[in-house]
């Protein structure tokens, strides 16, 4: 399993989630089972009473700890998805799951070598000091120094009952206790090698009495190891009692033939050496067969320990591959974050100086210099920018910078308002789209053109320059509609002036001639022949017609001041429709206000000239329409705060197709029309700080819309007119 773990193939098993959760329960599932076998085989040699062999313990230690690497390392995995998820950097903890991968690797291939070798050779060890071989040494060993102090101890038994026999056998020539006996028994000490003897007597109630004794140093001694209950052994037994003292073998035993006679001999020898080499014996063959009864403890605690030691291990690796791992996201996830708040806009953003001088605090330093730099040029771009918008939104001209694709790069306000598209964002658009008129411009070769444009219904001349830059044309332009209006009116006024002045005088010599011949010739021509009558009158009328046009001619030319008053509003209106439902009986009109209905500074007559004008124009569409009996006209008069609005709705034949132009002087529908009566009309509403506006009425018809700027009359004096001819028109100009 370790084997599969190679930074390539984790890396795609890592990388799929369903894998390596069927990794983790195979691991969980493997761990289980080689527990449950483990516990089998251990359970087995142990009611047996034997060690599990080397080569099965190490392959049931690995079987165990190969399977709990592998979970350490999942789990690890996990803890490194887990830390990635709430990093910023994006890949899903690829580099927290390889530094896992690589450090477990390194971890665990050398300690499982480690466990088995040390396995091998520890229960080999144990098996080797609890092998049969070894229990024969032992045992040999102990076996020997019990032969050596049993030989001694025969020699020197056998060598006091030859020793007493011999002294029973000659007791005949030499009793004991006779002069030659003490003679005869150093003798028999001297030929035997030893270097004590005594001969005594004992009976209970006497103890211990020495008849003759050979080199014995101490009685007490004597009396000491001739105990009674050893003597009541060696009679009862007949044999002879043998001991090892620290320094001398010595031996008692009965005289044969004699109840209550013994012999004490003793020989100097190392006793001590062979009873320390025999306790040595006992405690090394005691010690073995405790070890022999450890050893499958110790066993089992060697593998265990070895075991944990492997497991703590590679856990501290992961433990440091996660560390580590950390370490080396933590300034990547705070570049990163840096990184996003920069491209979110905010200039402002700085990793953390770090202290150490390695590869990564060089990449934080160069980010936070190339942040600091960004933010200084882009506040100076910003500053560019901000002092260009200030400029172009403070001009009147339109200005518009043309990308090469034909896209709109940059739009001033006033460019926006001039073409009127209803969009607020143009930036990116193509201009052909924007105003097809511009568009099909710039393709052309001009640097300067007069252009009409049409947006939302609303005609407009602008006159145009284009700057061929090397990023792409630039277009500046400018309304003159009401300039180009002006000069229009301005040289329709001077032909009306001269007109007036030019028809105006035969006029008056015309009529009174024909008053006079109708007077003086009237009545000397016959009545039956009515021509004569019908060509005077037809000049009469004529002349009135030319009279009434020289009029027109003569009021738009020169409009006499405007004397502004506080006037009713409601009286000048019902004034106006009251006169033409008289001469209109046919058509309904309707008066709509709030009581008691606005005031207004103004002059009266001009007021009531341009609402009887618009009221006209109203009655003749109706009639132009044919449906005089079902037509309808209603005024509606408001106030506001600052302002009075006029609205006028009639259900007629609705605006012409040149609507712009209606305005303008001799601009008409009708034949027999001037083209007069609305540019008085405007002429009107303008000197009265005004604005006129034309509609399609819902249902049909058209809807006139007149506004005054109640602030600016009332601020003018009673009777008194503006101070000049152009400030009610650069008034109205200035809020188109």
């Amino acid at each position: 399993m370790v084997l599969r773990l190679t930074p390539s193939s984790s890396h795609r098993a890592f990388r799929f989630p369903e894998f390596a959760v069927a990794i983790e329960l195979a691991a969980l599932g493997i761990t289980f089972a080689t527990a449950i076998a483990t516990y089998s085989v251990v359970r087995t040699h142990a009611l047996a009473e034997q060690m599990v062999p080397p080569a099965l313990s190490a392959f049931l230690l690995l079987a165990n700890l190969l399977p709990l690497v592998a979970i350490i390392i999942l789990v690890g995995r996990r803890i490194a998805r887990h830390r990635a998820q709430r990093s910023a950097v994006a890949g899903g903890g690829q580099l927290h799951v390889r530094l896992v991968a690589i450090f477990s690797l390194l971890a665990s291939i050398p300690i499982v070598l480690t466990v088995i070798a040390a396995s091998f050779m520890f229960q080999s060890g144990i098996e080797f000091w609890v092998s049969d071989r070894a229990r024969s040494s032992f045992e040999a060993s102990m076996n020997m120094v019990r032969d050596s102090q049993r030989e001694i101890i025969t020699r020197w038994s056998n060598e006091g009952r030859v020793m007493a026999a011999d002294i029973a056998s000659e007791s005949a020539q030499i009793p004991v206790g006779s002069p030659r006996f003490p003679a005869f028994l150093q003798y028999q000490t001297y030929q035997r090698s030893l270097s004590q003897a005594a001969v005594f007597r004992y009976t209970p109630t006497t103890g211990i009495e020495p008849i003759t004794v050979v080199a014995v140093p101490d009685l007490a001694v004597l009396a000491k190891r001739a105990d009674p209950k050893i003597l009541n052994i060696v009679k009862r037994q007949n044999r002879a009692y043998v001991d090892l003292a620290k320094d001398m073998v010595w031996v008692v035993t009965a005289l044969p033939a004699s109840d209550n006679l013994y012999l004490y001999v003793g020989t100097g020898t190392n006793a001590d050496f062979l009873n320390q080499q025999h306790v040595a014996a006992e405690d090394v063959l005691k010690d073995y067969r405790g070890t022999q009864s450890r050893a499958r403890a110790l066993q089992l605690q060697f593998n265990a320990a070895l075991f944990a030691v492997a497991l703590l291990i590679v856990g501290v690796a992961v433990w440091i591959a996660l560390a580590v791992a950390d370490r080396l996201v933590r300034p990547i996830d705070e570049l990163v974050g840096a990184a996003r708040l920069i491209a979110d806009g905010d200039l402002t953003a700085r990793v953390p100086e770090r202290e150490e001088r390695d590869e990564v605090g060089t990449l934080a330093n160069a980010f936070n210099q190339m942040t600091s730099r960004l933010q200084a040029q882009t506040s100076a771009l910003e500053s560019r920018r901000a002092l260009i918008e200030a400029v172009m939104s403070g001009v009147t001209a339109g200005v518009i910078s043309i990308a090469h694709d034909g896209t709109i790069r940059l739009i001033n306000r006033s460019a926006a308002t001039l073409l009127k598209t209803g969009d607020d964002n143009l930036v990116g658009k193509p201009l052909s789209l924007v105003s097809p008129e511009l568009g099909a411009l710039i393709e052309s070769e001009d640097r300067e053109a007069i252009v009409e444009v049409e947006s939302t219904g609303e005609a407009k001349t602008l006159a145009v320059k284009i700057t061929r830059a090397g990023e792409g044309p630039i277009l500046t332009f400018d309304d003159i509609t009401g300039q180009l209006l002006d000069q229009r009116r301005a040289a329709w006024s001077d032909v009306a002036r001269r007109i007036a002045h030019e028809i105006k005088n035969p006029l008056t010599p015309i009529q009174l001639a024909a008053e006079r011949l109708q007077r003086r010739y009237g009545k000397q021509i016959p009545a039956d022949d009515g021509t004569f009558a019908r060509l005077t009158e037809t000049i009469i009328r004529q002349v009135g017609d030319l009279r009434r046009m020289v009029d027109e001619f003569s009021s738009f030319a020169r409009m006499p001041k405007p004397v502004f008053r506080s006037e009713s509003l409601l009286e000048v209106a019902r004034h106006t429709l009251f006169l033409h439902e008289v001469a209109h009986p046919a058509i309904r009109f309707v008066l709509q206000y709030d009581e008691p209905g606005p005031l207004l500074v103004c002059d009266r007559r001009q007021i009531g000239q341009a609402l009887t004008n618009i009221i006209k124009n109203a009655v003749e569409a109706i009639e132009a329409k044919g449906d005089s009996e079902g037509g309808a006209v209603s005024m509606t008069l408001s106030q506001e705060a600052d302002a009075a609005t006029i609205v006028v709705r009639d259900s007629g034949i609705g605006l012409p197709a040149a609507r712009d132009r209606i305005v303008e002087p001799y601009v008409t529908t009708r034949a027999r029309g001037t083209g007069l009566g609305l540019a008085i009309v405007k002429k009107i509403v303008e000197e009265h700080f005004g604005t006129i506006s034309f509609t399609d009425n819902e249902g049909g018809g058209t809807c006139v819309t007149i506004r005054f700027d109640t602030v600016a009359l009332a601020a003018l004096d009673a009777g008194e007119a503006p101070a000049s001819e152009t400030r009610a028109a650069d008034y109205n100009q200035n809020r188109t």
